[in-house]
């Protein structure tokens, strides 16, 4: 028998097609399918910081996942605790946990323990910035025009005849529409929320002393600044130049962060001569802040605006110190010649 037709027959009884010439086809190659690779979820386990009690269970959570994510996924078991209100942390007395915090990323192993703690009601930062700041607008202004039961019924709806008063109000009503608009349309706040408790505490504060302020400078009886129009005009520059100041830095702070982001870079001097304190404090803003209320406390010569001066230095020194902090631990190359918010001193 012919080679190729044996070969033929071989071939059609193992269920090949013949080749070209009658030789025997090759074989196809062999594929070999690559296992997929097994997906490795979390287990994440969410107990209550003071009492221990399990709280939720979350099952097949992603390696990826944010502390927000998983915020979102506690909130569908625990509607009660909305994400703004939940602190969640590695240890029940540890600090609390950044949204951005990737799972994976965090020294747990694949069942992570997770501790929370409810904030409080929260509410958001812009809501209390314009109550804060609308609230001595107004009270300012009642006593400026002596509404009735004020000053008595003879002064009702009269006007101070001293310029400085009216001054006064001019530079006070504009220090706060600049803060409203700077709160609806330059600042971006790292945090939504804060605890609605704050809010009577700052309202009462801010209130309280332009109620305050108000009553004294704006009283019948009110004499004008030992050093007449000198000191008035000397006390009106620091005013507006330290108000155009705070406002060129919330600026350079705005264009720092993209809208909707909580990146966070070292602030520096920009081409707006107003932003060169950078080069010596780190919360410049503070600085002109504080700038702004010695001014008017020079212009008015009114003790209670000295007191709302100190005050305020004394805690937003507490503020800048907290942010220098922060700065310096975050960022190695920070500019080690820089203070918190009074050049080579404080």
């Amino acid at each position: 028998m012919d080679i190729s037709l044996s070969l033929v027959a071989r071939e059609a009884s193992q269920g090949l097609s013949p080749g070209l010439n009658g030789f025997p086809r090759p074989a196809p190659p062999k594929t070999t399918k690559k296992p997929k690779k097994a997906v490795l979820f979390f287990e994440v386990e969410i107990l209550d910081a003071k009492t221990r009690e399990k709280l939720c269970f979350l099952d097949k959570v992603e390696p990826q996942a944010t502390i927000a994510e998983i915020k979102n996924l506690f909130t569908k078991t625990h509607p009660q605790w909305y994400p703004a209100r939940q602190s969640l942390r590695l240890d029940p007395k540890g600090k609390s946990l950044k949204d951005e915090d990737v799972l994976q990323k965090l020294p747990v192993g694949t069942t992570a323990t997770l501790y929370f703690r409810d904030l409080g009601a929260q509410i958001s930062w812009v809501t209390v910035f314009l109550t804060e700041y609308a609230g001595p607008l107004f009270i300012y202004l009642l006593f400026y025009f002596r509404v009735p039961f004020i000053y008595g019924h003879k002064y009702d709806f009269t006007s101070s005849r001293h310029t400085v008063v009216h001054l006064a109000c001019t530079c006070h009503s504009l220090h706060y529409v600049k803060r409203l608009l700077e709160t609806l349309f330059v600042h971006r706040f790292s945090h939504g929320t804060m605890p609605l408790r704050n809010i009577f505490k700052n309202c009462t504060y801010y209130w309280g002393f332009a109620a305050w302020m108000a009553y004294y400078i704006n009283h019948p009886l009110y004499t004008p600044p030992t050093y007449g129009a000198q000191q008035v005009k000397l006390a009106l520059a620091i005013f507006v130049i330290c108000q155009l100041g705070n406002f060129s830095i919330h600026m350079a702070l705005r264009d720092l962060r993209p809208a909707g982001s909580k990146t966070r870079k070292i602030p520096y001097p920009t081409k707006n001569p107003f932003t060169w304190l950078f080069l010596l404090v780190s919360c410049p803003n503070y600085t002109y802040e504080v700038g702004s209320w010695i001014g008017f406390a020079i212009m008015t010569q009114c003790l209670p605006v000295a007191l709302f001066s100190l005050v305020g230095f004394t805690q937003m020194t507490i503020w800048a110190k907290g942010k220098h902090r922060s700065y310096l631990k975050e960022f190695r190359d920070y500019p080690p010649l820089r203070m918190p918010i009074i050049p080579f001193l404080l």
